[in-house]
């Protein structure tokens, strides 16, 4: 990056009031080996950290990366340094911190008595600052593998020993790397170290699980004020209203609506024409469970996955493992549904809010069944005045009890002294657009599984083009009971 754009990046934040930054000279382009320095801009961190220090002063605190055992590039096809290069690496590391480092947060390692050495060699070269380890959290097999042969970090034998009769199981392997890393940061600990940085990628629940572990934070006081995780995104932060219908896939959410000038705050303007960004084929595209894979004959026949719906980790409409807690309150009549109502799949987003049930699912053409026509067209839930519902074909063709403009919001909090929250709402607009998200869903993840021509893979294009995707929401939220519309079906 040429130093214009850095000093540009350094004066944005600066503007916003951010004084910690991390000085790294960043990893090679994609599909090349070795780092390149572009003109106008730094060969490597120490100049970074040089220029940050000399054009700012003591503004910004500074932090750099450390490497217990050694620079990736130093480290050879033995999968270890040289001891000199592993001196002449600790010497560089002395020479960031000498041109104004405050701050050393270590590359992931996995093997804590390597990461104690490396602490006891700094301070043996006069390196005084804080050294704070980098712990991951093994989350799965596979993205372990490829991110310590990115870093070449060693692979202790017990850990690797304990990881193979497990590796294919997810669950079994996300347990064990919560397991190893609570006893390496109680290791560390026990050594003198008193700050430790996890590395999450995205996936914090295993960070919180550790430091709940350890005893560093309780269950009970992690912040979630909103159905969605506090956004890391500074433009973001003031966030406090989402369409519910995103609620199992928020990562899609996000990047359809990266694009906003402004997100809602305090209620959900005007959605008449929402200005998502176009579904992508990443966005699209989830792996489907191998159970998802089987002959697919007739519509009875496809209700396999759906029967077992509840029991598995994912769904093709759920970037969440598992369900949602508030989901487990119905967990019962959800599996009744299911087994006994065959033209409807529940399959997008099943759950209780407080504010009412809200209930998405696909059905068939027995729209008639669940709604009454009432005059100039309109729908309404017969003989259950609190249920209101948006319908909509692949096509686009819609049908509803309520309008378009209306947007219903279904979940509340009511505090002292603040307005009150209304973090999800359904919104007709907005679900126009999550329909052609969920309905892509069916060919990009699940047909595509079946060769073209294949009775199943036709079966299940017929499904998306033939049946509709509802969204149901029961307003009496004190005596609801929004499967009593299903019962005379």
């Amino acid at each position: 990056m040429p130093v214009e754009k850095i000093d540009h990046a350094l004066e944005t934040i600066k503007s916003n009031c951010i004084q910690n930054v991390i000085a790294l000279r960043g990893d090679p382009p994609h599909g090349q080996d070795k780092f390149v320095q572009v003109e106008g801009g730094f060969a490597c961190a120490l100049d970074l950290v040089k220029h940050i220090r000399a054009k700012y002063g003591d503004y910004f605190g500074i932090t750099v990366a450390g490497y217990p055992e050694a620079h990736p590039d130093a480290i050879g096809d033995n999968g270890v340094a040289t001891p000199e290069a592993y001196q002449n690496d600790l010497a560089y590391l002395k020479r960031k911190v000498d041109a104004g480092a405050d701050l050393i947060v270590t590359q992931l390692f996995y093997d804590t008595d390597i990461f104690l050495k490396f602490v006891n060699d700094c301070r043996q070269i006069g390196i005084n600052c804080p050294i704070v380890p980098g712990i991951m959290p093994i989350n799965n097999y596979k993205g372990f593998l490829r991110m310590t042969g990115f870093c070449k970090t060693k692979i202790p034998d017990e850990i690797t020993a304990a990881l193979e009769p497990i590796k294919d199981n997810d669950e079994a392997v996300k347990a064990y790397g919560i397991h190893l890393g609570t006893e390496m940061c109680r290791k560390i600990l026990a050594n003198g170290i008193k700050t430790l940085h996890l590395y999450t990628l995205n996936m914090e629940k295993s960070a919180l699980a550790i430091l709940m572990n350890l005893g560093l934070i309780e269950e009970s006081k992690i912040s979630r004020p909103l159905p969605w995780r506090r956004p890391a995104n500074v433009f973001r932060v003031k966030e406090d209203v989402r369409p519910i219908f995103w609620a199992n896939r928020p990562k899609s959410y996000i990047t359809r609506t990266i694009g906003w000038d402004q997100y809602p705050q305090g209620r959900w303007g005007d959605s008449q024409n929402p200005s998502y960004g176009a579904l992508s084929d990443y966005q699209a595209y989830k792996m489907v469970e191998l159970c998802y894979l089987f002959l697919i004959d007739d519509f009875q026949s496809i209700l396999g996955p759906f029967n077992i719906f509840l029991l598995l980790r994912s769904s093709p409409w759920s970037e969440l493992d598992g369900l949602q807690p508030e989901t487990k309150i119905i967990h019962e009549q959800l599996g009744e549904f299911v087994q006994f109502k065959p033209s409807f799949f529940p399959a997008l987003r099943l759950s209780i809010v407080k504010a009412g049930a809200v209930l998405d699912l696909n059905c068939s053409d027995m729209m008639a069944l669940l709604v009454g026509v009432a005059p100039e067209g309109m729908f309404t839930s017969k003989s259950f005045p609190s249920l209101t519902y948006v319908a909509v074909y692949k096509n686009g063709n819609l049908v509803s009890n309520i309008s378009v403009k209306d947007v219903n919001a279904v979940t509340w909090g009511v505090f002292p002294a603040k307005e009150i929250i209304q973090p999800t709402v359904v919104d007709p607009a907005s679900f126009v657009v999550w329909k052609d998200e969920a309905f892509e869903i069916w060919s990009r993840s699940w047909s595509a599984l079946y060769p073209d021509g294949d009775p199943s893979k036709k079966l299940l294009d017929q499904i998306q083009n033939s049946y509709y995707l509802v969204s149901l929401v029961d307003n009496n939220y004190m005596d609801g009971d929004i499967f009593c519309v299903f019962e005379d079906l």
